[in-house]
């Protein structure tokens, strides 16, 4: 009864893979796939480099790295390549007029007269009484005060070019900061008419220099970077010897090392049953029960209760006991798990151009995320430039005919106007056009071309290295039967054939995560009127969307692995790899947590082997080096400490990564050999000795004798 049960059970996930006598590993003669999606994509991609054009053509960048005055000229550029610094007449009207958010939000456009200067100005001034009858050129530009309008005479009058906002009534010590000229904290403030609230400009100038000087900040990160680039580099080859050797020396210490991390997982469960119980103890013994407590959303007090300990010590007792029942009913597939990473080890160890495909995946993102950024930057700055009539008091006599926020041509200053300080300056850029009108559906044609070319630079990766891994599986006499260069081969075999089964696959999975990022942007915008049940219904809806989007990964990896092998189609090696998978569930799931644990346990070594290293020597801590490896001084020493721990993970996350992949590959070709072969003299196994001895099963032909028939 029980063996027609199984034979049930496994033909609702398909039945055993037959034995092919034509069958040598990955098929050579294959033909394209999914050659509908495929042409979709390509068109996809013209239509994502069209974007890029148009946004290119009718973009403007510039708006947004280099600060602009009243007129919209751009500073450091054109007729003012030697004025690279913009400075606000009245600085304080930016501060006092509104908060230094909005100005931030605003591009930092202000309610005063802006004139771009080679220079900030050093020392405090501001206009005498008795200035106001002389003229401009006397009291400006004889004395090297270059911050007035462009075109203002040299003979007007100093009082006019005050009423008309021409020329700065008062100067302070500033500093440049984000291109622009920024009063020092520390200088006395002179007596400026209009304003009398000394500690509010104070407190708004020092948050607003805080908030935007980021140009000091950037200048020292510049320079810590300068000082330790190569020390960081060393870091980072530290962090790729530690990955590759680790990965090298899994075939002689997989076992010992899987057994110590099960032993530890086991230990830190011990510990926590304990501390637990003495926790449980303690407080049964005090009598703090949660039918005092009650309910309360400060998740700390309930730490405080036997209740919650009581919980945790079954939990950790259930958890320990499943993991003791693991080792001793499932220590035959951990020992198979065992040895196929070993076999992993020896892939890898026999096709070291692996190890350093990720560089080709990283370069080939790199571009994606580049172009993207570009394209989205040039599309938000399209359009073209709006000036309008403005002026600082309306209510002055002559401003009364005057229709401000009019359009003008900001050539024309309207420098003669009777209305007091009346000036054509930049609005900002319209949004008017075709362009502009579907800027939003460019935008979002942009957000998906992202998140389907990433998606589809990583399948590309991940079938080329099963391509590669499984040539070195299906070798018969290893390593003499592997290919001349096996990840070129599936490189262009799986361009040449399965492009659009790869987009096909990362189609589906970036609608999943579209969906959830749409899901993120409602739950963030209505946050703060939601109900807990509103929320409640949220939170399943995320949790539903990133455990589909967990789900698509995994079978997408595998249905890679069946493209890369057998040459079908994406939905064909879908389903293939799945029934193959659910008919040996028990050993995937074996597998797949042993090699999590390894992995895990890896990329702790890796980066915090490199992270502590780094933090002693870069901390001045490691003392007797010599002069040649003393560490250098830094403003932030943090800095670099950082940057090798975050490149330490991307170098152990790319390699173990294909080692992962290796792993996956050579697990579905085990899993098939046992289907398809079953040892003979026609049909033998092609999996290594430790694994027939493991499974109590030999070849009839043994390698080293006999060959495989032709």
């Amino acid at each position: 009864m029980g063996g027609k049960q199984r034979d049930k059970d496994d033909e609702a996930y398909g039945k055993p893979v037959k034995y092919d006598p034509s069958f040598r590993g990955p098929i050579k003669n294959r033909s394209c796939t999914d050659v509908i999606c495929c042409v979709l994509f390509l068109l996809f991609i013209l239509g994502y480099i069209v974007v890029g054009i148009v946004a290119w053509l009718y973009g403007d960048p510039r708006q947004v790295l280099y600060p602009r005055n009243s007129t919209g000229a751009y500073c450091g550029m054109g007729e003012n390549k030697d004025k690279p610094y913009l400075l606000y007449f009245n600085i304080f009207s930016c501060i006092l007029s509104t908060n230094i958010i909005s100005v931030a939000e605003n591009g930092l456009q202000c309610p005063t007269p802006q004139v771009c200067v080679s220079s900030c100005p050093e020392a405090p001034w501001t206009v005498e009484k008795n200035q106001f009858s002389q003229t401009v050129g006397e009291v400006f530009y004889t004395k090297n005060r270059n911050f007035c309008l462009p075109g203002v005479p040299w003979n007007m009058m100093v009082i006019t070019s005050l009423q008309q906002e021409l020329c700065p009534s008062f100067l302070l010590p500033s500093a440049p900061a984000l291109g622009r000229c920024f009063p020092w904290t520390n200088v006395t403030l002179p007596e400026l008419p209009g304003i009398t609230n000394d500690t509010t400009i104070a407190q708004g100038i020092s948050g607003l220099i805080d908030s935007l000087n980021a140009r000091d900040i950037s200048v020292k990160i510049f320079e810590d970077f300068a000082q330790s680039w190569y020390w960081i580099l060393v870091a980072l080859g530290v962090a790729l010897v530690l990955s590759l050797l680790f990965i090298l020396l899994l075939r002689l210490v997989a076992g010992p090392l899987v057994l110590v991390l099960i032993l530890g997982v086991l230990g830190v469960l011990a510990y926590g049953i304990y501390y637990s119980w003495e926790e449980y103890r303690v407080l049964r013994d005090k009598g703090a029960s949660i039918s005092q407590l009650g309910f309360t959303t400060n998740l700390s007090a309930y730490q405080s209760v036997q209740e919650t300990w009581l919980a945790a010590l079954i939990v950790l007792v259930v958890l320990e006991a499943i993991l003791l029942l693991v080792l001793i009913f499932l220590r035959q597939r951990i020992r198979i798990a065992i040895a196929l990473l070993k076999e992993a080890s020896k892939a890898v160890g026999q096709m070291m151009s692996t190890m350093f495909y990720p560089l080709v995946t990283f370069v080939l993102l790199l571009i994606c995320i580049a172009y993207w950024v570009m394209t989205a930057l040039y599309l938000a700055t399209s359009g073209q430039p709006q000036y309008v009539l403005w002026a600082s008091n309306i209510s002055s006599p002559g401003c009364e005919k005057v229709s401000i926020n009019t359009s003008c041509n900001p050539m024309d200053q309207p420098v003669n106007s009777s209305c007091p300080g009346l000036m054509c300056v930049f609005q900002g850029y319209s949004s008017k056009g075709l362009v502009q009108r579907s800027l939003f559906n460019l935008q979002i044609y942009g957000v998906l071309g992202l998140f389907w070319t990433l998606n589809w630079v990583l399948a590309l990766g991940q079938c080329v290295l099963a391509g590669a891994f499984a040539s070195f599986y299906w070798a018969f006499h290893k390593p003499q039967d592997i290919p001349t260069f096996p990840l070129i081969s599936a490189f262009i075999r799986t361009l040449r054939y399965h492009t659009g089964s790869l987009a096909f696959g990362a189609l589906i999975l970036t609608l999943v995560q579209i969906a959830r990022v749409i899901l993120e942007y409602i739950d963030h915008k209505l946050r703060g009127v939601q109900n807990p049940v509103a929320r409640c219904i949220m939170c399943c809806f995320k949790c539903c969307l990133w455990c589909l989007e967990k789900f698509i990964k995994f079978l997408n990896r595998n249905a890679y692995i069946m493209i890369a092998i057998y040459g079908k189609n994406f939905c064909v090696s879908a389903k293939n790899a799945f029934t193959l998978l659910m008919r040996n569930i028990v050993r995937v799931v074996v597998l797949d947590k042993v090699t999590d644990l390894l992995l895990f346990f890896g990329k702790l070594l890796v980066v915090g082997g490199v992270g502590v290293l780094s933090f002693f020597f870069f901390s001045g801590r490691i003392q007797g080096l010599g002069r040649d490896f003393k560490s250098p001084h830094l403003n932030y020493y943090w800095l670099p400490i950082m940057t090798s721990i975050v490149g330490a993970y991307v170098i152990a996350s790319g390699f173990f990564s294909v080692f992962g992949m290796c792993v996956d590959t050579l697990f579905l070709c085990f899993l098939e050999d046992l289907e398809r072969n079953d040892g003979s003299l026609d049909r033998p196994y092609y999996m290594s000795k430790s694994l027939l001895k493991i499974l109590g099963k030999k070849n009839e032909a043994p390698p080293d004798n006999k060959k495989r028939k032709k």
